[in-house]
């Protein structure tokens, strides 16, 4: 993975696709004759661990049945939940503050 590429921007897409695909019943296999992409590459999307690229998206989009802005707006929305759920898990991970105590 590049060191560019925005992590919860790769869950995101990837919960995005697989959820999709999986509602119509299709295959890795399957989904990926109908988007035109390779197997491989659609295994390694859901995965997070490659972002597909602006003519992928596209290809994508058309083997969901789904208009591309549909399918970028649905990722926008799970990027921001992964955001919060990030900062949420930041937040209870770091130390606790302890009162000091003046006498």
């Amino acid at each position: 993975m590049r060191s560019d590429q925005d992590p919860a921007l790769l869950r995101a897409f990837a919960a995005e696709l697989k959820a999709r695909r999986l509602a119509l019943g299709l295959s890795q296999d399957r989904f990926a004759l109908l988007a035109e992409v390779h197997r491989t590459f659609v295994a390694k999307v859901e995965r997070a661990i490659a972002m597909p690229s602006l003519s992928s998206v596209f290809r994508i989009a058309e083997g969901l049945e789904v208009d591309p802005a549909v399918l970028i707006t649905a990722v926008s929305k799970r990027y921001r939940k992964e955001l919060r759920h990030s900062a949420r898990v930041v937040e209870s991970s770091a130390p606790k503050k302890v009162g000091t105590v003046v006498n």
